[in-house]
């Protein structure tokens, strides 16, 4: 049941995503604020990193750049950031506590 619900907050978000990105395309004036964000991994293991790294690029507006080498930060790129504080909280609550629920 757990995979079900990520799998649907998945989907959930990259149709958000993707209608955000969209938004941003069709705006007059293009102003973005791209962004790199170092996001402090809660999750350990390779699995769970790389679920959750794969799950962010999917996302459309976002990108896993690279995770450091003691595998506590996880490099982000951001289409247009608007609070990076925000973005860090949306994805502890988000993503990452639903790969914690299904990779224990």
């Amino acid at each position: 049941m757990k995979w079900l619900s990520l799998i649907g907050f998945l989907l959930g978000q990259m149709v958000l995503g993707a209608l955000q990105v969209a938004w941003l395309v069709v705006q007059p004036k293009l102003r973005l604020r791209p962004a790199i964000v170092a996001y402090p991994l809660t999750v350990t293991t390779d699995a769970q990193i790389t679920l959750l790294a794969n799950m962010i690029t999917l996302t459309p507006g976002t990108l896993s750049l690279d995770v450091s080498d003691d595998r506590r930060t996880l490099l982000i790129h951001v289409l247009d950031l608007e609070n990076r504080e925000k973005l860090i909280g949306a994805i502890a609550a988000g993503f990452e506590t639903r790969v914690l629920g299904v990779l224990r």
